[in-house]
C-alpha cells in the first residue's frame, strides 16, 4: 500500500484536492476533520484541563481556544502535545484498516506534514499550491479571518516554496479546478501503475 501525504499552506485548495482523491475512490484520512471529531470527544476534557473555560457542554469551543493559543507559542505547543498524538493514533488506525482491506493507495491529508515531521510517515508527498494573491484572497474571504490571523498562521508554516521543493508531486489550484482534477487522476494512475 502506498501512503501519499497531502499537504499545503492555508488557502491553497488542499481540502478541495483531498475531496478529488476521495471522489476518485482513494481512501483519505483528514487530519482537520479528525481534530474536529476529537474536540467533541476524547480531546475535550484534556483541552479543558490545559485551557480552562475553552469547552462548552463537553465540546471544545474553537473560538475560545483559538483566542487562548494564537500568538502564544508556549500555549500552542501545549495544545499540540495533546492533539497531535491523538490525531496520529487515529491515522495509524486508518492505515491499519485500509492495509488489511488491501487498498493499493491511501491519502493522509496533513496540513502541517512538514512542520510536524510527518514526511517519514508517508511514501510520497503531494503539495497543493496557488499563487500568493489567490491564496490571500481565499483566506481573507473566510469568516472571522483577518490580516493579523493570516500572518500568524503563515509564520508557523513552512513556506510554500520550500514545501514545493520537498514535494514528489505539486498541484497548482491557481490553474483551475479542472486542471487540479486532471493532476489528481495522473498521480493516482502513476502510483497505482495504471
Amino acid at each position: 500500500m502506498i501512503v501519499l501525504g497531502l499537504t499545503g499552506s492555508i488557502g491553497m485548495g488542499k481540502s478541495t484536492t483531498a475531496k478529488m482523491f476521495a471522489d476518485a475512490g482513494v481512501p483519505v484520512h483528514d487530519s482537520d476533520e479528525t481534530v474536529h471529531r476529537l474536540y467533541s470527544g476524547k480531546a475535550a476534557p484534556l483541552v479543558e484541563v490545559a485551557f480552562p473555560g475553552t469547552t462548552v457542554s463537553g465540546v471544545v469551543d474553537r473560538a475560545k481556544l483559538g483566542a487562548r493559543v494564537l500568538g502564544d507559542a508556549a500555549a500552542l505547543k501545549t495544545l499540540e502535545t495533546i492533539i497531535h498524538p491523538l490525531v496520529r493514533a487515529d491515522a495509524d488506525a486508518f492505515l491499519t484498516r485500509h492495509r488489511a482491506a488491501g487498498a493499493p493507495l491511501v491519502v493522509l491529508d496533513i496540513p502541517l506534514l512538514f512542520e510536524t515531521g510527518g514526511r517519514a510517515r508517508v511514501d510520497k508527498v503531494v503539495v497543493v499550491t496557488a499563487p500568493a494573491d489567490i491564496q490571500r484572497a481565499r483566506v481573507l474571504a473566510r469568516p472571522g479571518m483577518s490580516e493579523e490571523k493570516l500572518s500568524a498562521i503563515l509564520a508557523k508554516q513552512v513556506p510554500d516554496a520550500e514545501k514545493r521543493r520537498q514535494a514528489d508531486f505539486v498541484i497548482d489550484t491557481g490553474e483551475g479546478m479542472e486542471a487540479a482534477r486532471a493532476a489528481v487522476k495522473a498521480i493516482i494512475a502513476e502510483l497505482s501503475g495504471r
